[in-house]
């Protein structure tokens, strides 16, 4: 890889890993907690100011369940095929089914049976658009004024904005 291009590289993993955490909905101080990196030098890797190691990259991709290419962009190798990672979350199983962490990004996700409530009951808007197809069991879902169960092979789709 050419430095022009290494630099490149490089210069997109603060912004990258900033919005990854924002998107998580994680603070600094928690992901602090989580990977032992210090606040001042998460806050510098996310500005830029600070140059990307593997030494706080790792704990990095740890922390948020993904690959570390996926952190930093790195070039294609000709595979296409995705090897997802499972993370938990809020008591649920997540099987990312997309590589990128820009664009459409798509997850298996498999919630324990019984779970009554997955998350905060507070409805919450943000940038984006879900697709969710029921495979076994029910889900209820309440999305605004709605208050929906759905089945095996029901789908439903909607901007999260609204």
């Amino acid at each position: 890889m050419a430095d022009d291009d290494l630099s490149t590289v490089l210069s997109a993993v603060g912004p990258r890993l900033r919005a990854l955490r924002r998107d998580r909905g994680t603070t600094l101080n928690q992901l602090s907690e989580k990977t032992g990196i210090s606040l001042s030098t998460l806050s510098r890797l996310e500005s830029g100011q600070r140059r990307p190691t593997l030494e706080l990259l790792l704990p990095l991709a740890k922390a948020y369940g993904v690959q570390l290419d996926e952190l930093v962009d790195a070039p294609p190798t000709g595979d296409p095929r995705v090897h997802p990672r499972p993370f938990t979350r809020y008591g649920m199983t997540f099987l990312p089914l997309t590589r990128h962490l820009g664009g459409v990004q798509a997850y298996k996700q498999i919630i324990p049976a019984g779970q009554r409530q997955v998350c905060d009951l507070e409805q919450r808007v943000h940038e984006g658009y879900e697709w969710i197809y029921v495979l076994s069991g029910r889900l209820r879902l309440v999305l605004g004024t709605h208050d929906l169960v759905l089945t095996p092979g029901e789908v439903v789709e909607f901007d999260t904005r609204t």
